[in-house]
Protein backbone atom coordinates (compact mmCIF):
# COMPACT_ATOMS: atom_id res chain seq x y z
CA UNK A 1 0.00 0.00 0.00
CA UNK A 2 1.17 3.52 -0.73
CA UNK A 3 2.47 5.57 2.21
CA UNK A 4 0.81 8.76 3.47
CA UNK A 5 2.63 11.11 1.12
CA UNK A 6 1.94 8.98 -1.93
CA UNK A 7 -1.72 8.52 -1.00
CA UNK A 8 -2.21 12.27 -0.73
CA UNK A 9 -0.71 12.62 -4.20
CA UNK A 10 -3.25 10.15 -5.57
CA UNK A 11 -6.52 11.38 -4.00
CA UNK A 12 -8.18 14.72 -3.55
CA UNK A 13 -9.84 13.68 -0.28
CA UNK A 14 -9.26 10.58 1.87
CA UNK A 15 -13.02 9.95 1.87
CA UNK A 16 -12.42 8.57 -1.60
CA UNK A 17 -10.85 5.58 0.19
CA UNK A 18 -12.02 5.62 3.80
CA UNK A 19 -14.68 7.39 5.86
CA UNK A 20 -17.06 7.36 8.83
CA UNK A 21 -20.49 8.80 7.96
CA UNK A 22 -23.50 9.24 10.26
CA UNK A 23 -26.74 7.90 8.83
CA UNK A 24 -30.36 7.62 9.99
CA UNK A 25 -32.77 4.94 8.81
CA UNK A 26 -35.97 6.29 7.29
CA UNK A 27 -38.45 3.43 6.98
CA UNK A 28 -39.95 0.36 8.59
CA UNK A 29 -39.14 -0.71 12.12
CA UNK A 30 -35.66 0.82 11.80
CA UNK A 31 -37.11 4.30 11.21
CA UNK A 32 -35.20 6.92 13.20
CA UNK A 33 -32.38 4.57 14.22
CA UNK A 34 -28.96 6.24 14.15
CA UNK A 35 -25.89 4.50 12.80
CA UNK A 36 -22.47 5.07 11.27
CA UNK A 37 -21.38 3.75 7.90
CA UNK A 38 -17.66 2.95 7.84
CA UNK A 39 -15.55 2.32 4.76
CA UNK A 40 -11.94 1.16 4.93
CA UNK A 41 -10.95 0.24 1.40
CA UNK A 42 -12.36 -3.23 0.69
CA UNK A 43 -13.81 -3.45 4.21
CA UNK A 44 -17.22 -1.89 4.86
CA UNK A 45 -19.40 -2.07 7.96
CA UNK A 46 -22.14 -0.31 9.90
CA UNK A 47 -22.14 0.59 13.61
CA UNK A 48 -25.54 0.93 15.32
CA UNK A 49 -25.42 4.02 17.55
CA UNK A 50 -28.86 3.17 18.97
CA UNK A 51 -28.07 -0.49 19.62
CA UNK A 52 -24.95 -0.77 21.80
CA UNK A 53 -22.60 0.35 18.99
CA UNK A 54 -22.91 -3.19 17.64
CA UNK A 55 -21.95 -4.12 14.07
CA UNK A 56 -24.64 -5.02 11.54
CA UNK A 57 -23.84 -5.49 7.87
CA UNK A 58 -20.18 -6.22 7.12
CA UNK A 59 -18.67 -6.90 3.72
CA UNK A 60 -15.12 -7.57 2.61
CA UNK A 61 -13.87 -7.51 -0.96
CA UNK A 62 -17.45 -7.19 -2.20
CA UNK A 63 -18.64 -10.30 -0.33
CA UNK A 64 -21.12 -10.21 2.54
CA UNK A 65 -19.74 -11.68 5.76
CA UNK A 66 -22.50 -11.09 8.32
CA UNK A 67 -25.94 -12.57 9.07
CA UNK A 68 -29.24 -10.68 9.13
CA UNK A 69 -32.08 -12.47 10.93
CA UNK A 70 -35.68 -12.59 9.70
CA UNK A 71 -36.86 -9.64 11.86
CA UNK A 72 -34.40 -7.43 9.95
CA UNK A 73 -33.20 -3.99 10.99
CA UNK A 74 -35.18 -2.36 13.76
CA UNK A 75 -34.87 0.07 16.63
CA UNK A 76 -35.66 -0.69 20.25
CA UNK A 77 -39.22 -1.91 20.93
CA UNK A 78 -41.30 -3.67 23.57
CA UNK A 79 -40.08 -7.12 22.55
CA UNK A 80 -36.60 -6.35 23.84
CA UNK A 81 -37.41 -6.75 27.51
CA UNK A 82 -40.14 -9.35 27.34
CA UNK A 83 -38.55 -12.73 28.04
CA UNK A 84 -38.17 -15.08 25.08
CA UNK A 85 -40.00 -12.63 22.79
CA UNK A 86 -36.57 -11.08 22.27
CA UNK A 87 -36.41 -13.54 19.37
CA UNK A 88 -38.66 -11.07 17.55
CA UNK A 89 -36.10 -8.29 17.88
CA UNK A 90 -32.78 -10.10 17.46
CA UNK A 91 -31.64 -8.91 14.07
CA UNK A 92 -28.30 -10.68 14.17
CA UNK A 93 -25.70 -8.58 12.44
CA UNK A 94 -21.98 -9.19 12.58
CA UNK A 95 -22.02 -8.62 16.34
CA UNK A 96 -24.63 -8.14 19.00
CA UNK A 97 -23.56 -7.80 22.61
CA UNK A 98 -25.30 -9.90 25.27
CA UNK A 99 -25.46 -8.85 28.94
CA UNK A 100 -24.91 -7.22 31.28
CA UNK A 101 -27.11 -8.95 33.87
CA UNK A 102 -28.04 -11.96 31.79
CA UNK A 103 -27.01 -13.90 28.71
CA UNK A 104 -28.76 -16.69 26.79
CA UNK A 105 -32.14 -17.96 28.06
CA UNK A 106 -34.54 -15.63 29.89
CA UNK A 107 -35.08 -16.26 33.58
CA UNK A 108 -36.67 -14.85 36.72
CA UNK A 109 -34.82 -14.31 40.01
CA UNK A 110 -36.61 -13.09 43.14
CA UNK A 111 -39.50 -11.88 41.01
CA UNK A 112 -37.27 -9.90 38.63
CA UNK A 113 -37.31 -10.73 34.93
CA UNK A 114 -34.10 -11.07 32.95
CA UNK A 115 -34.77 -11.13 29.19
CA UNK A 116 -33.10 -13.34 26.63
CA UNK A 117 -29.49 -12.21 26.06
CA UNK A 118 -29.98 -9.23 28.37
CA UNK A 119 -30.79 -5.57 27.79
CA UNK A 120 -27.49 -4.03 26.72
CA UNK A 121 -27.79 -5.12 23.09
CA UNK A 122 -30.64 -2.67 22.48
CA UNK A 123 -29.36 0.18 24.65
CA UNK A 124 -28.65 3.40 22.73
CA UNK A 125 -25.18 4.89 23.10
CA UNK A 126 -24.53 8.23 24.80
CA UNK A 127 -21.61 10.62 24.27
CA UNK A 128 -21.13 9.17 20.81
CA UNK A 129 -18.22 10.37 18.72
CA UNK A 130 -16.81 9.43 15.33
CA UNK A 131 -13.56 10.45 13.72
CA UNK A 132 -11.37 9.79 10.70
CA UNK A 133 -7.93 11.41 10.68
CA UNK A 134 -4.22 10.95 10.25
CA UNK A 135 -2.35 9.87 13.36
CA UNK A 136 1.25 10.00 12.29
CA UNK A 137 1.42 7.90 9.13
CA UNK A 138 -1.81 5.99 9.88
CA UNK A 139 -5.29 7.01 8.79
CA UNK A 140 -7.46 5.94 11.74
CA UNK A 141 -11.26 5.60 11.74
CA UNK A 142 -12.96 5.49 15.15
CA UNK A 143 -16.46 5.29 16.64
CA UNK A 144 -16.98 5.39 20.41
CA UNK A 145 -19.70 5.84 23.00
CA UNK A 146 -21.13 4.65 26.30
CA UNK A 147 -24.13 2.47 27.13
CA UNK A 148 -25.69 2.42 30.59
CA UNK A 149 -27.67 -0.42 32.19
CA UNK A 150 -29.24 0.93 35.35
CA UNK A 151 -32.29 0.76 37.60
CA UNK A 152 -33.58 2.95 40.43
CA UNK A 153 -32.38 1.24 43.64
CA UNK A 154 -30.65 -1.33 41.41
CA UNK A 155 -27.56 -1.79 39.29
CA UNK A 156 -25.58 1.02 37.65
CA UNK A 157 -23.31 -0.50 35.01
CA UNK A 158 -21.73 1.23 32.02
CA UNK A 159 -20.09 -0.18 28.92
CA UNK A 160 -17.78 2.22 27.09
CA UNK A 161 -16.91 0.96 23.60
CA UNK A 162 -14.28 2.09 21.12
CA UNK A 163 -14.28 0.66 17.58
CA UNK A 164 -11.17 1.28 15.51
CA UNK A 165 -9.98 0.40 12.03
CA UNK A 166 -6.90 1.65 10.17
CA UNK A 167 -6.83 2.30 6.43
CA UNK A 168 -4.86 -0.38 4.63
CA UNK A 169 -5.43 -2.95 7.35
CA UNK A 170 -8.12 -5.63 7.23
CA UNK A 171 -9.32 -5.60 10.81
CA UNK A 172 -11.84 -4.07 13.22
CA UNK A 173 -10.75 -3.65 16.84
CA UNK A 174 -13.45 -3.53 19.54
CA UNK A 175 -12.35 -2.41 23.01
CA UNK A 176 -14.82 -2.37 25.89
CA UNK A 177 -14.60 -1.01 29.42
CA UNK A 178 -17.33 -2.25 31.75
CA UNK A 179 -17.61 -0.21 34.95
CA UNK A 180 -19.71 -0.69 38.06
CA UNK A 181 -20.64 2.88 39.00
CA UNK A 182 -22.69 1.62 41.93
CA UNK A 183 -21.73 0.87 45.51
CA UNK A 184 -22.43 -2.84 45.71
CA UNK A 185 -21.12 -5.90 43.91
CA UNK A 186 -23.14 -6.67 40.82
CA UNK A 187 -23.48 -9.74 38.59
CA UNK A 188 -21.86 -9.00 35.24
CA UNK A 189 -22.42 -11.43 32.39
CA UNK A 190 -21.07 -10.73 28.92
CA UNK A 191 -21.19 -12.61 25.62
CA UNK A 192 -20.08 -11.40 22.20
CA UNK A 193 -22.49 -12.92 19.66
CA UNK A 194 -20.53 -12.84 16.37
CA UNK A 195 -22.70 -14.05 13.50
CA UNK A 196 -21.29 -15.26 10.18
CA UNK A 197 -23.60 -15.46 7.16
CA UNK A 198 -23.78 -16.34 3.47
CA UNK A 199 -21.82 -16.24 1.18
CA UNK A 200 -18.78 -16.48 3.47
CA UNK A 201 -20.76 -19.18 5.23
CA UNK A 202 -21.83 -22.07 3.02
CA UNK A 203 -21.40 -25.84 2.79
CA UNK A 204 -17.86 -25.28 1.47
CA UNK A 205 -16.84 -23.29 4.54
CA UNK A 206 -14.34 -24.55 7.09
CA UNK A 207 -14.82 -23.81 10.79
CA UNK A 208 -11.41 -23.42 12.41
CA UNK A 209 -11.37 -23.45 16.22
CA UNK A 210 -8.25 -24.55 18.18
CA UNK A 211 -10.26 -26.52 20.71
CA UNK A 212 -9.01 -29.00 23.31
CA UNK A 213 -12.46 -30.42 23.97
CA UNK A 214 -15.90 -30.02 22.42
CA UNK A 215 -19.04 -30.56 24.51
CA UNK A 216 -22.55 -30.59 23.00
CA UNK A 217 -25.08 -28.46 24.86
CA UNK A 218 -27.91 -30.98 24.57
CA UNK A 219 -29.03 -34.18 22.87
CA UNK A 220 -29.67 -32.42 19.56
CA UNK A 221 -26.10 -31.14 19.45
CA UNK A 222 -24.76 -34.51 20.63
CA UNK A 223 -26.20 -36.15 17.52
CA UNK A 224 -24.15 -33.74 15.35
CA UNK A 225 -20.95 -33.70 17.38
CA UNK A 226 -18.90 -35.39 14.64
CA UNK A 227 -19.76 -32.50 12.29
CA UNK A 228 -19.19 -29.52 14.57
CA UNK A 229 -16.43 -28.09 12.36
CA UNK A 230 -18.22 -28.00 9.02
CA UNK A 231 -21.39 -26.53 7.55
CA UNK A 232 -23.92 -28.53 5.60
CA UNK A 233 -26.37 -27.26 2.98
CA UNK A 234 -29.54 -25.70 4.44
CA UNK A 235 -32.25 -28.12 5.65
CA UNK A 236 -35.88 -27.18 6.23
CA UNK A 237 -36.95 -26.97 9.89
CA UNK A 238 -33.60 -28.16 11.24
CA UNK A 239 -32.97 -27.42 14.96
CA UNK A 240 -30.08 -25.28 16.15
CA UNK A 241 -26.91 -26.87 17.58
CA UNK A 242 -24.68 -25.39 20.27
CA UNK A 243 -21.21 -26.65 21.17
CA UNK A 244 -19.06 -25.58 24.12
CA UNK A 245 -15.31 -25.41 23.50
CA UNK A 246 -12.39 -25.64 25.87
CA UNK A 247 -10.04 -23.38 23.93
CA UNK A 248 -6.33 -23.83 23.43
CA UNK A 249 -4.37 -20.58 23.82
CA UNK A 250 -0.83 -19.27 23.81
CA UNK A 251 1.04 -18.64 27.11
CA UNK A 252 -0.48 -15.15 27.33
CA UNK A 253 -4.03 -16.46 26.89
CA UNK A 254 -4.50 -15.32 23.29
CA UNK A 255 -6.64 -17.49 21.04
CA UNK A 256 -8.96 -17.22 18.04
CA UNK A 257 -11.80 -18.75 16.05
CA UNK A 258 -12.30 -18.50 12.31
CA UNK A 259 -14.41 -19.33 9.28
CA UNK A 260 -12.64 -19.89 5.95
CA UNK A 261 -14.11 -20.10 2.46
CA UNK A 262 -11.58 -21.39 -0.06
CA UNK A 263 -13.90 -21.00 -3.03
CA UNK A 264 -14.24 -17.26 -2.38
CA UNK A 265 -10.68 -16.99 -1.10
CA UNK A 266 -11.71 -15.10 2.04
CA UNK A 267 -12.17 -15.73 5.74
CA UNK A 268 -12.91 -14.16 9.11
CA UNK A 269 -10.78 -14.56 12.24
CA UNK A 270 -11.84 -13.46 15.73
CA UNK A 271 -8.98 -12.88 18.19
CA UNK A 272 -9.56 -12.58 21.93
CA UNK A 273 -8.02 -13.55 25.29
CA UNK A 274 -9.29 -16.43 27.40
CA UNK A 275 -8.28 -14.64 30.61
CA UNK A 276 -10.84 -11.95 29.80
CA UNK A 277 -13.40 -14.31 28.23
CA UNK A 278 -12.90 -17.87 29.53
CA UNK A 279 -15.96 -19.41 27.82
CA UNK A 280 -16.47 -20.04 24.12
CA UNK A 281 -19.68 -21.27 22.50
CA UNK A 282 -20.32 -22.18 18.88
CA UNK A 283 -23.87 -21.70 17.61
CA UNK A 284 -24.59 -23.59 14.41
CA UNK A 285 -27.86 -23.33 12.52
CA UNK A 286 -28.28 -24.97 9.12
CA UNK A 287 -32.03 -24.36 9.07
CA UNK A 288 -33.37 -22.92 5.83
CA UNK A 289 -33.82 -19.17 6.30
CA UNK A 290 -31.85 -19.24 9.58
CA UNK A 291 -28.48 -20.22 8.11
CA UNK A 292 -25.83 -18.86 10.45
CA UNK A 293 -22.76 -19.68 12.49
CA UNK A 294 -22.21 -17.93 15.82
CA UNK A 295 -18.73 -17.55 17.33
CA UNK A 296 -19.31 -16.55 20.95
CA UNK A 297 -16.52 -15.69 23.41
CA UNK A 298 -17.98 -14.93 26.84
CA UNK A 299 -17.28 -14.54 30.54
CA UNK A 300 -20.15 -16.90 31.39
CA UNK A 301 -21.62 -20.18 30.19
CA UNK A 302 -24.40 -20.74 27.66
CA UNK A 303 -26.34 -22.42 30.48
CA UNK A 304 -27.07 -18.94 31.81
CA UNK A 305 -27.67 -17.04 35.01
CA UNK A 306 -29.55 -19.68 37.00
CA UNK A 307 -26.85 -22.27 36.24
CA UNK A 308 -24.12 -20.01 37.61
CA UNK A 309 -26.19 -19.16 40.66
CA UNK A 310 -26.72 -22.84 41.41
CA UNK A 311 -22.99 -23.52 40.91
CA UNK A 312 -22.01 -20.46 42.98
CA UNK A 313 -19.94 -19.28 40.00
CA UNK A 314 -21.81 -16.14 38.90
CA UNK A 315 -19.29 -13.54 37.76
CA UNK A 316 -19.51 -10.29 39.73
CA UNK A 317 -17.88 -6.88 39.41
CA UNK A 318 -16.82 -4.92 42.50
CA UNK A 319 -18.12 -1.40 43.27
CA UNK A 320 -16.40 1.27 41.14
CA UNK A 321 -14.30 -1.40 39.42
CA UNK A 322 -13.65 -1.59 35.67
CA UNK A 323 -13.05 -4.64 33.49
CA UNK A 324 -11.46 -4.46 30.04
CA UNK A 325 -12.32 -6.69 27.06
CA UNK A 326 -10.86 -6.70 23.56
CA UNK A 327 -11.88 -8.40 20.31
CA UNK A 328 -10.23 -8.10 16.92
CA UNK A 329 -12.08 -9.17 13.78
CA UNK A 330 -9.60 -9.76 10.94
CA UNK A 331 -10.69 -10.41 7.37
CA UNK A 332 -8.50 -12.87 5.49
CA UNK A 333 -7.64 -13.36 1.85
CA UNK A 334 -5.21 -15.34 -0.30
CA UNK A 335 -2.35 -16.92 1.62
CA UNK A 336 -3.83 -15.80 4.94
CA UNK A 337 -6.07 -18.87 4.93
CA UNK A 338 -3.26 -21.45 4.83
CA UNK A 339 -1.21 -19.47 7.34
CA UNK A 340 -4.10 -19.50 9.80
CA UNK A 341 -4.65 -23.22 9.39
CA UNK A 342 -1.00 -23.81 10.33
CA UNK A 343 -1.37 -21.51 13.32
CA UNK A 344 -4.41 -23.46 14.51
CA UNK A 345 -2.46 -26.71 14.48
CA UNK A 346 0.45 -25.12 16.35
CA UNK A 347 -1.90 -23.64 18.97
CA UNK A 348 -3.54 -27.01 19.65
CA UNK A 349 -0.11 -28.63 20.07
CA UNK A 350 1.24 -26.05 22.54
Amino acid sequence: MADKKELLRLVGNMQQLAYVRPITFEEGRARGMRAFEVKNGALKFSVMADKCLDLTDVSFGGHNVSFLAKPGLMGRNHFDTNGAEALRSIMGGMLFTCGLENICAPCKVDGKDFPMHGRIRTTPAEHVSADARWVGDDYILTVSGTMREAELFGENLTLHRTITTCYGEKSICIEDEITNEGFRREPMMLLYHINVGYPLLCEDSEILIPTRRVTPRDEAAKSKLAHWNRMEAPLDNEPEYVFLHEMAADPKGNTFAAVLNRRLGIGLKVDYNVRELPYFMQWKSIASGDYVLGLEPANSSVYGKLHHMEENSLHEIEPLATEHKKLVLTFLSGGDLDALRRKAEETKLD
